[in-house]
């Protein structure tokens, strides 16, 4: 199957930055952009995060979540997507969450360079598996994800409660140093 690029949409320069808490107001903004546009793609509302919800202390502290990493892409310079690896607890893995890719940028690379991130994170860590829940009517980022190599995990799905999909991806192993 032929990539995005390969059909005739051009990458254009992708850099990635690593958050800390002092970023917040960029995650901010990336992450309501994300919830106003593709809302019933996260497990939260743009409703839970304004209003009472938008305080600079709660954006800090979900950068700061323990063992985290939060990445936001640039496209051309400009903000054009996220996302995160959090450690799942009492397993050797990891889960990809809250990615998005601002709908300007989709199809010219950005997407792929976050998750090669968070897997780049992951194996650092040691991981064996990097692990997402998408909902099943999400095909761009089906395909995407597929594309990467994840695959479903029949025995996880069960286990997800808003009725997503969940798919994993065994990362290489390398030799003990």
């Amino acid at each position: 199957m032929p990539s995005a690029e390969a059909a005739g949409k051009v990458e254009g320069m992708v850099e990635l930055r690593i958050l800390g808490p002092d970023d917040w107001p960029l995650w901010r903004e990336l992450r309501l952009a994300a919830l106003a546009e593709s809302g019933p793609a996260f497990g939260s509302t743009l409703a839970d995060w304004q209003g009472d919800g938008d305080r600079e202390e709660r954006w800090r502290a979900r950068l700061t979540m323990r063992g985290s990493h939060n990445v936001i892409a640039f496209l051309d310079g400009h903000p054009s997507g996220m996302v995160s690896g959090v450690p799942v607890e009492g397993a050797n893995s990891v889960e990809l969450a809250s990615m998005w890719v601002s709908p300007a940028a989709r199809g010219r690379g950005v997407g792929d360079h976050l998750i090669r991130e968070v897997e780049r994170w992951a194996a650092q860590r040691h991981a064996e598996t990097v692990r997402l829940s998408v909902r099943p009517d999400n095909t761009m980022a089906i395909a995407l994800y597929t594309r990467h190599g994840f695959q479903d995990a029949e025995k996880l799905a069960a286990l997800d409660p808003r009725g997503c999909r969940v798919m994993t991806k065994p990362l290489p192993r390398h030799p003990a140093r």
